[in-house]
């Protein structure tokens, strides 16, 4: 995978931030396949704040690894705010204020979109203190990789402007 597009002055930074702050990430991801946990851990040092990484691509995997529900997977879909939320809101309910956990579920393409929810349709949360901020994205479809690109810098984007502001267990409010 070609990363030449990922904006590494904010993965830097981000770093740098989560260093400062005494913070570790905790990535699931989907249709990124691993992309977010691979950019992070290429800059030196980032094993400091980078705790670990699962690629749960299938459903059997987000049922068997995050204990998504089958019930809500048939009711909104793989790609959706709900399941972006359940994956990662059994891998945190220890309250660790320490750790910082994002989920990623979308539709890469080329195929597999659909009318109501099209190749470039993403969801994220991102987990700190025990409350959730969600992105809801809708990427133009210009091919796979650029999407999954697009995906990570806008992560680190927010990642970066919530960790600019965290000073306070509220700083989502």
């Amino acid at each position: 995978m070609d990363n030449q597009n990922i904006k590494v002055e904010i993965l830097e930074n981000v770093i740098l931030l989560l260093k400062k702050k005494s913070l570790k990430l905790v990535t699931v991801e989907s249709c990124t396949g691993g992309l977010l946990s691979s950019t992070i851990t290429s800059i030196s040092g980032s094993s400091e704040i980078f705790d670990y990484g699962l690629v749960t691509y299938s459903n059997s995997s987000k049922i068997n690894l995050l204990n998504v529900s089958p019930t809500s997977l048939k009711k909104y879909g793989a790609v959706s705010e709900e399941i972006s939320e359940e994956m990662i809101s059994k891998l945190s309910n220890n309250f660790n204020t320490n750790i910082i956990y994002i989920s990623i579920t979308g539709l890469a393409g080329p195929e597999g979109g659909s009318n109501t929810k099209p190749i470039g349709t993403v969801f994220i949360s991102i987990k700190i203190n025990n409350k959730i901020k969600k992105y809801n994205l809708k990427l133009k479809n210009n091919g796979r990789q650029n999407i999954q690109r697009k995906i990570v810098n806008k992560v680190l984007e927010e990642l970066y402007k919530l960790l600019i502001n965290f000073k306070t267990k509220s700083f989502l409010d």
